[in-house]
């Protein structure tokens, strides 16, 4: 069944030309049994088109022959510049528009963060306005990253703690307990992570989140918590991510290097590279560092380092949003099961009023 992504337009890159989208086949996914699920994208502009195909093919994979439908909305309050801009003005909904959605579902991403204090970040309103909506108006909502960050902060006055280095690699985690969202799970899993901060265990728990997947190395990765109607699935790693955005990310780190945007040269991501790809960027390394200029980046190795990645984390990622999925499918349905109608019923010649379930 396919993905259909509102109006009827997906904004896909390969079938882009100048931010001109391909346009999508006749809408198939009509009826009473799609999910709608709002997709809030809210990370940078390089990451931005990436980040939207990632989340539509993983979706796509876990709905199997469940009809979905997207709406692509971002918060305000995110500078936008050049062709992001002309993206979201053409094919992103007003924040507003979600309000009167009738959405069964939100998926909200992160975003790269510049304040120390989340609280002081420009969109910090329009998120939490967000947060609370999809309390009494979602199934669900599923929170990446930074927004689970945002969650826990807004809820439970949860601070995360800054770590002593990124977070950042391909981590190996396993289940914790038992709950609809871990069904069918492998018993260990592996999953991209790219943080500074994190949320830690303890604070979680004595709040009355129920931590589901955990890592030695990753930390916490997978937790939830029913906040109003709606079940709060927070992710610290990034299931969605494609089998070369980490690599993206360390040479965009690197080049920040080589500009003195950043102070230390990055860390390579754990857990990810082969041994071949391994010995090049370490060889990379030492000639930056000899020589840390911008232009150096021009002969980062990206094609050989890049040779051998695969999506490891491809069918555990898949198998906790089928997971979610149907969750979202089993509490729409028993919602519409429960809606209560007025039908005019004749008992003993008078006309009566019954309620019925449905």
């Amino acid at each position: 069944m396919p993905l259909t992504i509102e109006g009827a337009r997906i904004p896909d890159p390969r079938n882009e030309q100048m931010g001109t989208p391909g346009l999508l086949a006749q809408d198939r996914c009509a009826g009473e049994r799609t999910i709608r699920i709002a997709l809030i994208n809210n990370m940078p502009d390089p990451a931005l088109v990436d980040t939207e195909s990632q989340f539509f093919e993983l979706i796509e994979a876990a709905a199997a022959d469940v009809p979905v439908r997207v709406t692509l909305y971002s918060l305000p309050g995110i500078v936008r510049t050049g062709m992001a801009e002309m993206r979201i003005r053409s094919f992103y909904h007003p924040i507003e528009d979600l309000w009167n959605s009738h959405s069964d579902a939100v998926i909200m991403t992160g975003t790269e963060p510049h304040q120390p204090e989340l609280r002081r970040e420009p969109y910090w309103a329009s998120l939490v306005q967000v947060l609370d909506w999809a309390a009494e108006n979602s199934a669900s909502i599923v929170l990446s990253c930074l927004a689970a960050h945002a969650s826990v902060l807004h809820s439970d006055g949860i601070t995360r703690h800054r770590l002593d280095d990124k977070r950042f690699g391909v981590f190996e985690c396993g289940e914790v307990r038992g709950h609809a969202l871990t069904n069918r799970i492998p018993d260990r899993m592996r999953f991209p992570h790219s943080r500074w901060n994190e949320v830690r265990e303890q604070d979680l728990l004595s709040c009355g989140y129920a931590v589901l997947a955990k890592s030695e190395q990753g930390g916490v990765d997978l937790f939830a918590k029913k906040k109003g109607r709606s079940l709060f699935v927070h992710l610290q790693g990034h299931p969605e991510y494609g089998a070369l955005t980490l690599l993206k990310e360390y040479r965009r780190d690197i080049k920040r290097f080589l500009k003195n945007e950043r102070e230390t040269y990055p860390s390579m991501p754990k857990g990810y590279f082969g041994e071949a790809a391994t010995r090049l960027l370490n060889d990379f390394r030492e000639n930056a560092l000899l020589d840390p200029r911008e232009r150096q980046i021009d002969s980062f190795p990206e094609a050989a380092a890049s040779s051998r990645l695969e999506r490891s984390w491809a069918s555990s990622a898949t198998r906790v949003y089928r997971n979610w999925l149907t969750y979202v499918t089993a509490r729409r349905n028993q919602a519409s099961r429960s809606i209560k109608v007025r039908l005019p019923l004749q008992i003993e010649g008078r006309r009566k009023r019954a309620t019925v379930a449905l």
